[in-house]
């Protein structure tokens, strides 16, 4: 168990009297799901994943979650809020700099448009001579967007905020043959229900196996980086 589970929960003098912790901040995003899913799925799972890994070392502590990212493709459905990936990067270049307390900070990202913005700011964070890194939540083998696999997730985390009588098939196809168009066109323009995959398969016994696979796939990523 870490000595500061949970930053918000702690004094300054108990991060003081900490040993070196690594500072770990759940990175998602507000934007639609289909029509079966809340805005926050991607939080939630970047919550979940980040908490997990937390439990697993006592080196780590679970810093505030960014819960508003880079989702301009999805402004197309209502509920959607993004602030964009310049301002997102702005934002995750100076919280890194002003947690120089900590060993390093590792953002937990649960969302894909994030990444370019993660990417830029490790640059900035680096050439400034600080620990930083970003674990993306991707499950391999999951379709791409709110279809069997988050949805899956969602039931095992949260079943309440499912509603499974209005999960419907979305695009079928790879990111790699529509991820293009999504970015240049939005993703209303590619799925009008704002799905990519079949969410009507979901099973929260898939999901509790699925995250298990993520976190332990995460933990190795964060030893591989932690420990270097």
């Amino acid at each position: 168990m870490s000595a500061v589970p949970r930053l918000a929960d702690a004094t300054w003098s108990e991060v003081a009297d900490a040993a070196a912790l690594h500072l770990v901040v759940p990175l998602g995003s507000c934007e639609q799901h289909g029509p079966h899913l809340p805005l926050d799925v991607d939080t939630r799972i970047a919550e979940a994943a980040a908490e997990r890994l937390v439990d697993r070392r006592d080196d780590l502590t679970l810093g505030p979650t960014i819960s508003v990212g880079a989702s301009g493709e999805h402004s197309g459905f209502p509920g959607t809020l993004s602030i964009g990936s310049e301002v997102l990067e702005l934002v995750v270049i100076e919280l890194a700099r002003s947690a120089d307390h900590f060993a390093s900070v590792v953002v937990v990202n649960g969302h894909g448009g994030n990444v370019d913005a993660l990417v830029r700011a490790a640059r900035v964070l680096e050439s400034d001579g600080r620990r930083f890194c970003h674990l993306n939540c991707h499950v391999p083998g999951s379709d791409p967007h709110a279809g069997w696999g988050e949805t899956s997730i969602l039931l095992h985390l949260a079943p309440e905020v499912v509603r499974m009588e209005r999960a419907e098939i979305g695009v079928m196809k790879p990111w790699s043959e529509i991820g293009g168009r999504v970015v240049a066109e939005g993703f209303a323009a590619v799925s009008p229900n704002g799905v990519l995959g079949d969410p009507t398969r979901a099973a929260a016994a898939d999901g509790e196996r699925l995250l298990a696979e993520l976190v332990d796939r995460l933990s190795l990523e964060m030893a591989g980086w932690t420990d270097d």
